[in-house]
């Protein structure tokens, strides 16, 4: 596929104000690698090719393992992630797919268990803008491939 058109340079004000969400996001104090796993699993649910080569390649430069990455589709049949992670993906899910189930009170309440009031409003923060990063690069056709992450770090297997 062809890229479409380039956002970034047509509108450089929308884009940098995107990467103010990012700063903020990478600052926040929630943990790096819980951002680009619920990150990776929003891409998955809403295919986004880009971001889904993105996360992949900066949880592996984090350390991540590979089951864990093989298995975030089936998460909630899985023991590899935490509670914490847990909560936070299931908000990822109901927020991205917010058509059906209006995050309901029942998966509020899980993550609100496992997340300070900030927590869990940086968390929808980043929920929100990595849905709306998908959209993008869906939407402009950015080609998956290229992005490689700016750390890199012992990965273990």
């Amino acid at each position: 596929m062809q890229p479409r058109f380039p956002y970034a340079k047509l509108s450089p004000g929308a884009y940098q104000a995107m990467f103010a969400f990012e700063k903020y996001l990478g600052q926040c104090g929630l943990e790096e690698g819980l951002l680009h796993l619920i990150k990776l699993r929003v891409s998955q649910i809403n295919g986004c090719a880009y971001c889904l080569d993105m996360h992949w390649k900066d949880l592996r430069a984090l350390g991540e393992n590979e089951q864990r990455l093989y298995s975030l589709d089936a998460w909630r049949e899985c023991p590899y992630y935490t509670d914490r992670e847990r909560a936070a993906l299931a908000w990822a899910e109901a927020l991205t797919l917010i058509t059906q189930g209006h995050a309901s009170d029942a998966v509020y309440e899980e993550a609100r268990a496992s997340f300070t009031e900030k927590e869990l409003s940086d968390l929808t923060f980043a929920i929100t803008t990595i849905n709306a990063w998908n959209r993008l690069a869906i939407s402009g056709r950015s080609t998956p491939g290229t992005y490689q992450p700016a750390k890199i770090h012992t990965a273990t297997v």
